[in-house]
């Protein structure tokens, strides 16, 4: 006779959807790779009335997750509710009970994750987070397992899939922010508040956990420099392309001795690497390690289905830890936690890369010359400049591409431009990331 393990599900909204759907309908073929049964038994969700379009007994349904969590016959619990509260209560307490625990929740793990990968330890239970990063992408399970033999010295990921289909679409059309914006909450792919996607708080939320998984290194979510899209223009985009770039919210972690190199921002890459072909809700990351060097991985990072696909496997994981095919004590980030160590963060001021700038001046003599002045006297060297466009109303657009500088001369010199009022409006900083992984090689 099969043994039976259930599964509890906190949480029916889309992601819960997609996970109750495979469930069910891959049920069969489980069952044959595992010999045992994967039963949902439980699911709860404040909103039990909703057609979902996937059918499920009615009395496997309640309000109260607790129910899940104190439920004998639950053995996996995997919580699909996001946010904080009581996301955080909930999965503590289930590790406490000794339940596996699977979530897709990116924010929780980076901002409670002190508290929640010990417990894992201390429970001796499986914690499965694929999911909560790069969607279907397995990610997660390549730097824990598959190069942890490799020693990795910086990822570069274009990790939030709606930030990238709003600038993939900016490009392509032509389009405003704010309509591509608009179109994509249309269309599912933006949520109602864009905040967290748009102003890279969930790409620092995955980087947070990249850096973890890829260098031990433990990074305050808190400290990392975050940067969003909002302030990008069409006219950055061409410009970008004229010069040979594309523009991608990327999340970036380079090693540097003890310290780590962390920043999420808008940044123009050459056209010619593999990451400025990711285009529309596609996620995609490099890893650069000392042996393998260069790899890429590349999907869908957000959606039901392909998130869904990744909880399903750390179900299957948790399974199989429960069947005995295992006897690895589960280290959610691939060692043990009190073996990671806490990071410096490299100062953001000190980091260096080209930059591009650009900025409306006033189209009168000796003012290019000004700004020039201003900054090679924070020794930031100009490589090209561009006049494009048209006077209007005693204004011109400036574009300007720097040699190598560090980012606290760049800032103190537009701080100082924007003092002698020769500039109108707020001047554009975008990163050029010209080597991209080459200079962890």
């Amino acid at each position: 006779m099969q043994r039976v393990l259930g599964v509890g599900v906190i949480g029916f909204g889309t992601i819960g959807t997609g996970v109750v759907r495979l469930l069910r309908s891959e049920e069969r073929k489980l069952r044959e790779r595992l010999g045992a049964w994967l039963r949902l038994v439980r699911i709860a969700d404040i909103d039990l009335e909703r057609d979902r379009g996937v059918n499920v007994p009615r009395e496997i349904l309640t309000r109260d997750a607790n129910e899940i969590i104190g439920a004998p016959d639950v053995d996996i619990v995997v919580e699909l509710i996001g946010g904080y509260e009581p996301a955080r209560s909930f999965v503590v307490e289930a590790l406490r009970r000794g339940k596996c625990v699977v979530t897709a929740n990116k924010a929780l793990l980076a901002t409670h994750g002190s508290e929640i990968f010990p417990a894992a330890e201390k429970a001796g239970v499986p914690l499965g987070f694929e999911a909560s990063v790069g969607g279907g992408i397995p990610i997660v399970r390549t730097l824990r397992d598959g190069l942890v033999g490799d020693r990795v010295r910086a990822i570069y990921g274009i990790v939030n899939g709606t930030s990238n289909y709003i600038l993939s679409e900016m490009t392509r059309e032509r389009a405003s922010f704010e309509e591509v914006l608009s179109r994509a909450q249309a269309q599912g792919l933006a949520e109602a508040d864009p905040t967290y996607d748009v102003d890279g708080i969930d790409a620092a939320h995955k980087l947070c956990l990249l850096i973890q998984l890829a260098f031990g290194r433990r990074v305050p979510f808190r400290d990392i420099p975050v940067e969003g899209i909002r302030h990008v223009t069409t006219v950055d985009l061409q410009y970008a392309s004229e010069l040979g770039y594309a523009i991608k919210l990327l999340a970036i972690a380079k090693l540097h001795g003890t310290q780590v190199e962390a920043r999420v921002a808008p940044t123009m890459i050459p056209q010619e690497h593999v990451l400025s072909d990711v285009n529309g809700a596609y996620n995609g990351i490099v890893v650069q390690g000392d042996a393998l060097g260069q790899t890429f991985y590349y999907g869908l990072g957000a959606g039901m289905m392909p998130t869904a696909t990744a909880v399903l496997a750390d179900i299957v994981d948790a399974a199989r830890f429960l069947l005995g095919e295992t006897k690895r004590i589960p280290h959610p980030l691939g060692y043990p936690w009190n073996q990671q160590r806490q990071a410096k963060l490299v100062a953001p001021d000190s980091v260096e890369s080209e930059f591009y700038l650009r900025m409306s001046l006033a189209d009168r003599p000796g003012v290019l010359a000004q700004v020039a002045g201003i900054l090679g006297r924070e020794k930031v060297s100009i490589a090209t400049m561009v006049q494009q466009g048209r006077q209007q109303n005693g204004w011109v657009p400036v574009v300007m591409r720097t040699h190598r500088a560090r980012a606290g001369q760049v800032r103190r010199a537009l701080q100082k431009i924007v003092q002698t009022k020769v500039v109108r409006g707020k001047p554009v900083v975008l990163r050029i990331e010209e080597e991209l992984g080459k200079e962890a090689a």
